[in-house]
């Protein structure tokens, strides 16, 4: 996904090359508004975490784009190309070292797990809307 700090900046299409540079295919794309009901069940995962209400905010208060993409080792590999969660901490050449410093606003998510990727495509495509 690229998130609302990578919408505004105007990094998707950076984003997309980035992944279709390595290989990947990109077999759905949709760009949303996530209602905060939305946001909270994407981000479930960190419901008992104090940054929990926080991350709802930020990613339910403008556009973001969600994308499948297809390919070898595809978590393994997006999450390296991804770079650090902590934006300050990634390195430079991954999305996230180049393109943010900040770990509340980073500018791309992805799953990190096949399971998390299976569930997190689940809540913004229907398996007609995938390629």
């Amino acid at each position: 996904m690229c998130k609302t700090k990578g919408v505004a900046s105007g990094l998707v299409g950076a984003v997309i090359a980035r992944f279709e540079g390595r290989g990947f295919g990109l077999r759905g794309i949709k760009a949303l508004r996530m209602g905060r009901e939305l946001a909270a069940r994407d981000d479930a995962g960190h419901v008992d975490k104090p940054c929990f209400e926080g991350l709802v905010a930020v990613i339910a208060s403008a556009p973001v784009v969600a994308m499948v993409w297809e390919g070898r080792e595809a978590v393994t590999v997006a999450r390296a190309m991804m770079g650090a969660t902590d934006s300050a901490q990634a390195a430079p050449g991954t999305i996230r070292g180049d393109f943010s410093l900040s770990k509340e606003e980073n500018v791309v998510h992805g799953s990190d797990s096949l399971e998390s990727a299976a569930r997190e495509i689940g809540l913004f495509f229907d398996e007609a809307e995938l390629v």
